[in-house]
């Protein structure tokens, strides 16, 4: 499209769409023997998927909920975790590195717990901020 509506050259096109200019040229090609169809990527051979859709949706489902109410003993999930529980839900085992993939494909992403230190000592904060005072100096 950029080729023809803005009489781009492939080096042009490469720039914009950070290429190479071979890679362009094979697009080029490819569109104008079989037009939109062409821009479709083909098929590729490799191992069949380990995990279906509806086990995806599953690891998907079990980190939006609280591992507690799911009836784990912890409170907070980790891909091994999630790769345990699915292991358990589903009898299909897979690496943390593809659970990680399919919450990436949902946009969750799953950051370290932050720890919160607290007091019930009405002063704690007083006392913290005169502690973190006194170590800056």
């Amino acid at each position: 499209m950029l080729a023809a509506e803005q009489q781009l050259t492939p080096s042009g096109i490469a720039s914009i769409v950070r290429q190479s200019e071979q890679t362009v040229r094979t697009w080029l090609k490819r569109y104008q023997s079989e037009g939109l169809e062409g821009l479709a990527d083909a098929p590729r051979a490799g191992a069949p998927r380990k995990i279906t859709d509806a086990c995806r949706e599953q690891v998907v489902e079990a980190v939006r909920q609280r591992p507690r109410s799911l009836e784990q003993p912890f409170s907070t999930w980790t891909l091994q975790r999630l790769v345990e529980y699915m292991a358990q839900q589903t009898d299909i085992r897979v690496s943390p590195d593809t659970v990680w993939l399919i919450l990436l494909d949902a946009e969750i992403v799953m950051s370290r717990p932050q720890h919160k230190v607290s007091s019930p000592d009405p002063d704690y904060l007083v006392k913290k901020r005169r502690l973190s005072r006194s170590e800056i100096t």
